[in-house]
C-alpha cells in the first residue's frame, strides 16, 4: 500500500530535486577538510577585498562636487576638490601603513574588533564591531544603489526601474556568495580587472587630450540647481571634505579577511593593502582633476564619471559605453568586500557570545552562509527606503567606518606602548598574539598615533557636518547595537551559569515516571505508539483534548472498539486550546505524585513533500513549545512516515533487487 523508503525513486523524489536545485545554485557541498583549499591569491584577494575601496572613485568626487554647488557651483568653487582629494590621499596613505602594521601584529585577521578585544576591551571592541557591521551593510547599498545609477545614466528609461534592479542585483550576489569565497573571488575577478583597465585608459586618454589641447568642457548636463546658494564657508568645506572621505571605505577589508588568503597569510595581504592604496589615489586623483577640467557638472541624472566617458569620447562611444560598463560591474561587484568580511566579523561577534550562534556554523560551501543571508536582508530593506538614491545613503556612510579606524589606531598605540617596555628577546604571552620586543616601536607607534587622530577628527567633522541629513540615525544605531550585543551576551553566561555542573549531582533515587499518549484520533499510528507505551514498564494513560465534543465521543468509542486497553482520559477544551488542558493535566499529575517526572509521547505525520506536510496541522511544534517550559517534563515524538507510491507493484520487486 505505501512503498517503503528504499524503494524511492531518489531521481524524481520532490525533495531530491530541490537539492539538486539547491546544488545547481550554489554548488555541491565541501567537506570541512577542504576549508585550506578555499585560500585565494593576492590577485583573487584585489578583486574580493578591494573592490569597495577602488569602486569609490566612481562617486567620492561627485559626493564633493555635489556639496560644493551649494555655494553656486562656479568652476572656481569646484576646484577646491583638487586641494581636499590631495588631503584626503595623504590621509589614505596615514591609515593604509597603520593597517599594514595590524595585518603583521595579527595574522588571524578580525581587524579593529580584535585589535580593541586585544587592548581595549570588550566594550571598545563592541563599538568597533557595530560599526564595522553596520559599514558592509551600507557598503552594500550604496555600492549596489551608485552601480544601478551609472546604468540609468546610459539608459535613463530605466530610472523608474532602479530599485527593483538594485534588489535584484542583491539577490544575484547573494547565490554567487553562497558558492564559496574562492569561487565568487573567481567570477568577480574579471570585472574588476575589466574596471581598472578600461579606467587607466580613460585617464590615459583624457590627460593625451588635454595636454595635446583637444579636450572640451562637457554640454547637455541637467546640473543640480539650489533655489539659494550658501555662503563658501569652512564647514561646507568640511561637508565636502567629509563626502569625499568615502574613498577611504573599504580600507580595513584586507586586514579583516587575511585568513582568507594564502600562506603566507600577512605578507600577502600586505602586499594587496598596498596594491590596492596605490591604485585608488591614482585613480581618485586622476577622476578629480579630470572632472574639473572638463567642468563637470554635479547631477541627479546624469554621473561624473558618465560626463568624463562623454567628454574624453564622444556621446555615443563604444569606449564611454564600456566605461559605464566597468564602472557600473565595479560598483556593483564592491557589495562583494561586504559579502567577504560581515560573515567572518558576525561569526567572531556570534563565537564570544554578543551575537546568536547560528551566525557561527557553515555552510555547505564552507561560508558563513546566515552572515550572507542576514547582509543580503538588511542592505535590501536599505536600498528599498533609500530608493536607490546614492546622496540619500551617504550621509549614513562612513561614521562607522572612521569609528572603526580609530579604534583600530588607538588600539594598536596601545599594544606598541606595550612592545615598548619589553626587553630585547623577550616574549610576553597575550590574548591573540605574542608580544615581542620591536627596536622600532616608537616610528610604529607614532604611525598609528598620528593615523588614530586624523580619523577621529574625520569621524567628528563627517558626525557634525552630516548629522541632520542623516547621521544621527547612525549616531543613534550604533550604540543601541551595542546594548542588543551586550544582552545576548549576557543571556548565554545566564545559560551557560544554569548548565554549569558545578555543585550539581544526580538524584540517585529512582523517581516515578507518569507516560502520557497524546491522541489525535485512532488509527494504525496510536496503535503503535501505544505498543511504545507498554515497551518502557511504566504506567500510563491515553489523553485526547476535547476541542470538538462531538469528535471526542467518536474518539473515546474508537479507543473501546479498536484499541481496547488501557484509560483513555478526555480532557474538556471549551475555549478550543490544544495545549494548554495538557498542561494543566501535566501540573495536577506532579501534583498528585510529587517529583514525579511526566513522559508525553506524540505522534507526528512525515510527508514526503513540503506541500503535503503542510496540509497537516502539525501541532507537535505548538506541543514542544507549550510542554517545554514544564519542569520535569519529557516529551518523545515518534513519527510516521506517510510515502506516496513511487513505482507500480509489478516494478517494485525489481526496484527493490536492483538496489
Amino acid at each position: 500500500m505505501f512503498g517503503a523508503p528504499w524503494l524511492i525513486n531518489t531521481r524524481t523524489h520532490p525533495i531530491m530535486q530541490g537539492v539538486k536545485l539547491g546544488h545547481l545554485l550554489v554548488g555541491k557541498p565541501l567537506e570541512t577538510k577542504d576549508l585550506p583549499h578555499q585560500a585565494i591569491s593576492k590577485p583573487i584577494g584585489l578583486a574580493v577585498f578591494a573592490s569597495d575601496a577602488l569602486s569609490s572613485t566612481a562617486y567620492a568626487t561627485q559626493e564633493m562636487l555635489i556639496i560644493l554647488a551649494l555655494a553656486g557651483g562656479s568652476a572656481a568653487l569646484f576646484g577646491i576638490s583638487i586641494p581636499l582629494a590631495i588631503a584626503i590621499s595623504v590621509l589614505l596613505i596615514i591609515v593604509t601603513l597603520s593597517y599594514r602594521q595590524t595585518i603583521h601584529a595579527y595574522p588571524n585577521g578580525g581587524g579593529a574588533y580584535i585589535v580593541a578585544r586585544d587592548n581595549l576591551g570588550e566594550l571598545p571592541a563592541q563599538i568597533a564591531g557595530a560599526a564595522l557591521l553596520t559599514d558592509y551593510i551600507l557598503t552594500v547599498a550604496v555600492s549596489i544603489s551608485s552601480g544601478v545609477e551609472q546604468i540609468t545614466s546610459a539608459f535613463q528609461d530605466l530610472h523608474p526601474y532602479r530599485v527593483e534592479i538594485a534588489v535584484g542585483v542583491i539577490i544575484l550576489m547573494t547565490v554567487v556568495n553562497l558558492r564559496g569565497v574562492k569561487e565568487s573571488g573567481s567570477i568577480f575577478a574579471v570585472p574588476t580587472y575589466f574596471f581598472l583597465a578600461i579606467t587607466f585608459v580613460t585617464l590615459g586618454v583624457g590627460f593625451f587630450r588635454l595636454l595635446t589641447g583637444t579636450l572640451s568642457p562637457v554640454e547637455g548636463v541637467e546640473a543640480l540647481h539650489h533655489n539659494v546658494a550658501e555662503p563658501l564657508t569652512l564647514f561646507l568645506i568640511l561637508r565636502a571634505f567629509s563626502s569625499g572621505c568615502t574613498a577611504l571605505t573599504g580600507i580595513e577589508a584586507i586586514s579583516n579577511g587575511i585568513t582568507a588568503f594564502k600562506e603566507p597569510k600577512s605578507r600577502n595581504a600586505a602586499i594587496t593593502l598596498a596594491w590596492m592604496s596605490t591604485i585608488l589615489i591614482v585613480l581618485f586623483l586622476g577622476i578629480t582633476f579630470l572632472a574639473n577640467q572638463i567642468q563637470a557638472q554635479p547631477s541627479h541624472v546624469e554621473t561624473v564619471i558618465s560626463q568624463m566617458g562623454r567628454a574624453i569620447y564622444g556621446d555615443g562611444s563604444i569606449f564611454y559605453f564600456l566605461l559605464l560598463a566597468g564602472t557600473a560591474l565595479i560598483l556593483l561587484m564592491a557589495a562583494n568586500t561586504s559579502y567577504a568580511d560581515f560573515p567572518r566579523l558576525a561569526a567572531l561577534h556570534a563565537g564570544d557570545g554578543f551575537l546568536p550562534r547560528q551566525l557561527t556554523y557553515r555552510g555547505g560551501r564552507l561560508v558563513f552562509s546566515w552572515g550572507i543571508l542576514v547582509l543580503a536582508g538588511a542592505a535590501s530593506v536599505l536600498v528599498i527606503l533609500a530608493g536607490a538614491t546614492t546622496t540619500q545613503l551617504i550621509p549614513l556612510y562612513a561614521v562607522g567606518v572612521f569609528l572603526s579606524f580609530t579604534i583600530s589606531q588607538t588600539g594598536m598605540v596601545v599594544r606598541l606602548r606595550k612592545v615598548g617596555r619589553l626587553k630585547p628577546g623577550e616574549v610576553v604571552k597575550g590574548l591573540e598574539t605574542d608580544l615581542t620586543y620591536d627596536p622600532h616601536w616608537r616610528t610604529h607607534l607614532a604611525i598609528s598615533a598620528i593615523g588614530a587622530v586624523c580619523t577621529g577628527i574625520v569621524m567628528i567633522i563627517f558626525a557634525v557636518t552630516k548629522f541632520t541629513s542623516g547621521a544621527w540615525f547612525i549616531v543613534v544605531l550604533i550604540p543601541a547595537m551595542v546594548y542588543v550585543f551586550f544582552r545576548i551576551h549576557y543571556h548565554y553566561k545566564d545559560v551557560a551559569h544554569t548548565l554549569s555542573l558545578q555543585g550539581a549531582r544526580p538524584n540517585l533515587k529512582p523517581r516515578d515516571v507518569r507516560t502520557l499518549i497524546l491522541v489525535d484520533d485512532v488509527h494504525k499510528e496510536t496503535a503503535r505508539m501505544v505498543d511504545f507505551a507498554n515497551s518502557l514498564g511504566h504506567p500510563w494513560q491515553a489523553v485526547h483534548v476535547g476541542v470538538n465534543p462531538e469528535k471526542a465521543e467518536l474518539v473515546r468509542q474508537k479507543w473501546e472498539q479498536r484499541i481496547g486497553t488501557g484509560e483513555l482520559v478526555v480532557l474538556p477544551s471549551p475555549f478550543r486550546q490544544l495545549a494548554e488542558p495538557i498542561k494543566d493535566y501535566i501540573e495536577q499529575l506532579q501534583q498528585e505524585v510529587p517529583g514525579c517526572f511526566v513522559h508525553v509521547i506524540m505522534g507526528h505525520l512525515v510527508m514526503d513533500t513540503f506541500w503535503g506536510q503542510a496540509l497537516h496541522q502539525n501541532s507537535a511544534f505548538i506541543f514542544n513549545l507549550a510542554l517545554g517550559r514544564l519542569e520535569r517534563v519529557v516529551v518523545t515524538n515518534v513519527p510516521y512516515q506517510i510515502h506516496a507510491p513511487q513505482t507500480e507493484p509489478e516494478n517494485a520487486a525489481s526496484t527493490a533487487q536492483g538496489a
